[in-house]
């Protein structure tokens, strides 16, 4: 009976444990949702979606969102461009080439990239990545998107890799003993049956690697500038979502304003477009055979 009991009291004590998140999820989308709200009663939502000048800070007031949104997929796209590649080709080597050995001193090291902190990285790409570029780009601005995405690319890089890995070794070594025995090569066999099978783990580690892009603060608001810019060119100087809400939480716009309550607005954007993101990746990764 007390076992009983003792075992109801665990579960009722996990239950609240996991229902923590669910309640903080909730209570900031509350929060994203009512000061988003209090926004729009003072900036028309045809202005905020039609606009494509971003100046809520300055005397001329615009709030137009599309300089903010521009320069986040700026960068993400940068990003993906670097990371979706690296990323898979690592995991090919580690699930298809490598020794087991090999395996698992490798696999720790390239995710340690995982582990730096994002505002290193952020100055790697001011001061490291720039100047660099700046020799083959002399007209490369000091701050600029294309440095900042290509440092979030190598930040991403473990993300995709290791999800990607996972999924690949998932893939049981009878459909490669069958490739085999029809006559295919190993690099047939990799890109002819086992990157299709885990297709749907491999295409939800891309995903979760645009949301990481998409969310991503320090590397944007160090080194590509807070310049809301309405540009598809990566040499130039550009401002985020997130390094907007940065600027405006540093304490210099008061509390309770118009001006401040436009990072809500941003904020619930932002949360709209990884939320789709996140849910297209639990879809494939819920399609998935393995």
């Amino acid at each position: 009976m007390r076992a009983k009991w003792f075992d109801k009291l665990v579960e009722l004590l996990l239950l609240g444990i996991s229902s923590i998140t669910i309640l903080t999820t909730l209570g900031i989308v509350a929060i994203l949702l009512y000061e988003s709200f209090q926004f729009f009663l003072k900036v028309p939502l045809k202005d905020f979606l039609l606009d494509t000048q971003w100046t809520p800070l300055f005397y001329e007031k615009r709030f137009g969102i599309w300089p903010l949104v521009a320069g986040t997929f700026l960068t993400s796209l940068i990003a993906m461009s670097i990371s979706i590649p690296f990323g898979l080709f690592i995991a090919i080597y580690l699930s298809e080439y490598s020794r087991e050995k090999t395996r698992r001193i490798l696999k720790p090291l390239v995710e340690i990239l995982a582990g730096v902190p994002t505002v290193v990285y952020g100055y790697f790409a001011l001061l490291t990545v720039t100047p660099f570029l700046k020799t083959f780009i002399p007209n490369l601005s000091g701050f600029n998107a294309l440095s900042a995405g290509i440092v979030m690319g190598i930040m991403i890089i473990p993300i995709i890799s290791s999800l990607s890995d996972d999924a690949m070794r998932a893939v049981p070594n009878t459909l490669r003993e069958a490739s085999y025995a029809l006559g295919a090569s190993k690099f047939q066999t990799i890109f002819n049956v086992v990157i299709p099978t885990a297709f749907s783990g491999i295409a939800s580690s891309f995903i979760l690697g645009i949301s990481r892009a998409l969310g991503e603060t320090m590397i944007v608001a160090i080194a590509a500038g807070q310049k809301p810019n309405l540009t598809l060119n990566p040499l130039e100087p550009i401002e985020t979502m997130t390094a907007y809400i940065v600027q405006v939480s540093l304490g210099d716009v008061p509390h309770g304003t118009l001006e401040f309550s436009t990072i809500f607005a941003v904020g619930f954007m932002l949360f709209l477009m990884t939320l789709f993101f996140n849910l297209l990746a639990y879809f494939l990764r819920k399609r998935s055979v393995l």
